[in-house]
């Protein structure tokens, strides 16, 4: 029969006679075995709600004792506490019984949650869980190779033979240490009197920009234009030709030319104007 982690184990012995050492019992893993067969049994109503209550309470300290682990990573304690405390109450909804301990079932439960919390909120820097990865090992890496006094600090190579991972993978592990906070653009990166902000290394704005939403704005204006003028617009502003080489290509004058290209530019502006004021659109 299954029975709670909490509860007492027979002494075991080893393969000669001697006893050997049980497991600690946290002193903060209750004897909840009955409460969770009885939640078990339970329909949705207040006294579902008042063994659930109770279980939570219970368990509370041992989600505590998690959320502790996680300490000084940038996060309260008191915030991590509530992100644990949520892990517990997800547990004990979800324990089945008949499947074990609830310990068991519990730790990795909360400590999947906070660390999600991290992943998903804690991160200035959307990065890929893989990379996330590689950082914890090599932080822990790093904690590792330096614990002893005077021990120098490991270069790539060393924390990769000590990983067994590849150089290519540290160095990305190392550029996301950098990367669970960012710097403002208003941080200056001088401490002299002629210090500059990090906003004031970046690029000005293209105007060219500017060219680019105007020549895409006209684009269907010109699609409407009759065949004849999007020949004629074609010539003068794409081959550069002057208005009496079109008139001669085309058997006109170059007073009509100078006429139809006045014409179909006042149209094709009219149309680019007409769309951009409020509920404007074919303004013919």
């Amino acid at each position: 029969m299954l029975t709670d982690m909490s509860t007492s184990r027979p002494a075991t012995t080893t393969a000669d006679g001697a006893a050997a050492p049980t497991r600690r019992n946290h002193d903060d893993a209750p004897d909840t075995a009955e409460l969770f067969a009885r939640l078990a049994e339970l329909q949705d109503g207040p006294e579902r709600d008042a063994v659930r209550d109770e279980l939570v309470t219970a368990w509370l300290p041992m989600a505590h004792r998690i959320a502790g682990r996680f300490r000084d990573r940038g996060e309260s304690v008191e915030d991590l506490r509530q992100v644990a405390a949520l892990g517990l109450v997800k547990a004990v909804d979800r324990f089945d019984p008949s499947r074990g301990a609830f310990e068991s079932y519990a730790v990795p439960t909360i400590t999947g949650e906070v660390k999600r919390h991290f992943r998903d909120r804690m991160w200035a820097l959307r990065v890929p869980r893989r990379v996330q990865e590689l950082r914890n090992r090599v932080r822990v890496a790093r904690r590792e190779l330096t614990q002893n006094p005077g021990s120098p600090e490991p270069t790539i190579a060393d924390i990769a033979a000590h990983t067994g991972l590849t150089e290519e993978e540290v160095n990305a592990g190392m550029e996301a240490l950098e990367s669970f906070s960012t710097l403002s653009l208003d941080a200056e990166l001088s401490a002299g009197d002629d210090g500059y902000s990090l906003a004031d290394t970046l690029g000005e704005s293209d105007t060219s920009y500017d060219v680019v939403v105007d020549r895409e704005a006209a684009k269907e204006g010109l699609r409407r234009l009759p065949e004849r003028e999007r020949a004629i617009l074609y010539m003068r502003f794409f081959e550069d030709m002057t208005q009496s080489r079109i008139a001669d290509r085309l058997g006109i004058s170059q007073m009509h030319v100078s006429r139809l290209i006045s014409r179909s530019c006042a149209r094709v502006r009219d149309e680019v104007l007409g769309s951009r004021r409020p509920g404007g659109g074919d303004q013919r």
